[in-house]
């Protein structure tokens, strides 16, 4: 493996992002690597079939996609800083929509000379069991390392 240029951290803005993304940020700063946010919003595809108007179908992705990039701005706004204290000179944001597994390893590619620092935690409860393992499907076909970080143990479902 290469020097690590870039880190690839997705986020969902959940309670254990900053954790996530502190810990992304400490990575790169020893690294002096780029430090790539990722948020992608599960497709709406999915969801045709439903006796939802496509009108309003496309009228709400666009608006969480829209809703999702103000929060991410907001995120790296907050944080540059503190990211810049640690030694990351370049953060980016990027706001997906499609299958998040896929679009996180996509948005990675295949480069040598990076690395995905991402949660174990996200959704809970339903939402978990109807998308799945993020993380498991992503350390499982990446093309390049994969760092997961466990929430405190007093955050973890029971």
């Amino acid at each position: 493996m290469e020097d690590i240029k870039r880190i690839v951290t997705p986020i969902d803005f959940s309670d254990n992002t900053e954790m996530i993304a502190c810990t992304a940020a400490c990575i790169a700063g020893k690294f002096s690597a780029n430090l790539d946010f990722v948020f992608v919003a599960e497709s709406f595809e999915d969801y045709t079939t439903f006796r939802t108007p496509p009108a309003n179908l496309l009228t709400l992705k666009e608006e969480l996609l829209d809703s999702a990039k103000e929060q991410m701005n907001a995120f790296i706004e907050k944080h540059k800083e503190e990211f810049n204290a640690l030694g990351v000179s370049t953060i980016n944001g990027q706001v997906l929509s499609g299958d998040i597994a896929e679009k996180i390893i996509n948005y990675a590619g295949d480069a040598s000379d990076q690395i995905i620092v991402m949660g174990t935690h996200g959704y809970k409860g339903f939402n978990r069991i109807v998308f799945g393992s993020v993380a498991e499907k992503v350390v499982k076909t990446a093309c390049c390392p994969v760092m997961t970080i466990k929430p405190p143990h007093d955050k973890c479902e029971k």
